[in-house]
């Protein structure tokens, strides 16, 4: 294992902005090293980023990652940070569920009035 990541580095094997790394340092949830203006990322930087992109993917805010990011570092640790992960995935999952329903009842709606309009349309006498 390496003591130290560029950069450079994590954004090719990641896939995202140097602008994006430098957010989530803005954002406290990473710390790398800094060597005059070199940002140097430790194993554990890396592991964050890793995790911060896998939350951002579920649908996490940035917010909702540091929240989880605190837990894990103060008591009870790494329980209490599975205990709220938890607890946030089946919001996420209620707020995803929730969502589909929304999209087919409008997807009915929508198929509805298109029927609608065909009909509407033959009784005028034109075809589609």
């Amino acid at each position: 294992m390496r003591d130290y990541y560029s950069i450079t580095e994590l954004t090719r094997e990641f896939g995202v902005s140097t602008r994006t790394l430098r957010f989530y340092e803005d954002e406290g949830l990473v710390n790398p090293v800094r060597r005059g203006r070199t940002r140097l990322y430790r194993p554990s930087d890396r592991h964050l980023v890793r995790q911060i992109l896998r939350g951002r993917r579920l649908g996490f805010s940035v917010a909702e990652i540091r929240e989880i990011i605190q837990v894990y570092k103060a008591p009870p640790g790494e329980v209490g940070q599975l205990k709220l992960m938890l607890a946030r995935i089946a919001e996420k999952q209620q707020d995803l569920r929730q969502k589909r329903r929304d999209l087919e009842d409008t997807l009915e709606e929508l198929a509805r009035a298109e029927e609608s309009c065909v009909e509407r349309l033959a009784e005028l006498g034109v075809t589609t």
